[in-house]
């Protein structure tokens, strides 16, 4: 697993296992046979797509969106809303949501006592 810990600009599309301890100033896609744990801050939107992997422990200030295939771990803080498109979504218990939670298809369980916008 590859650690990144400074900041990088731009569009960012992660196939590869990555460790983000730094920061991501743009949209990041985490596509098939990649895995991302974001420690650090992504200011942009996260989507991950069939085959990509996510545990967000840190910062995500714009919408996360699960699609088909993926799955994510939401631990951290996310600014806009967590959008599941038919993938696999949880919220824990430490987990803060600032926008909505949009679960139309897959699965998505919410810990009662994370903090999710209702």
């Amino acid at each position: 697993m590859r650690e990144e810990r400074g900041t990088m600009k731009g569009d960012v599309a992660i196939a590869e296992s990555i460790d983000l301890w730094g920061t991501i100033v743009g949209n990041v896609s985490v596509v098939k046979g990649g895995k991302l744990y974001v420690r650090g801050n992504v200011y942009g939107n996260l989507t991950v797509e069939d085959g990509g992997r996510v545990h967000i422990y840190g910062n995500v200030s714009g919408d996360l969106i699960v699609l088909e295939g993926a799955k994510v771990i939401h631990s951290g803080v996310l600014g806009g809303d967590a959008i599941n498109r038919g993938g696999r979504l949880y919220i824990d218990a430490a987990a803060q949501v600032m926008g909505r939670v949009r679960a139309g298809e897959g699965e998505t369980h919410i810990d009662p006592k994370a903090k999710v916008r209702s």
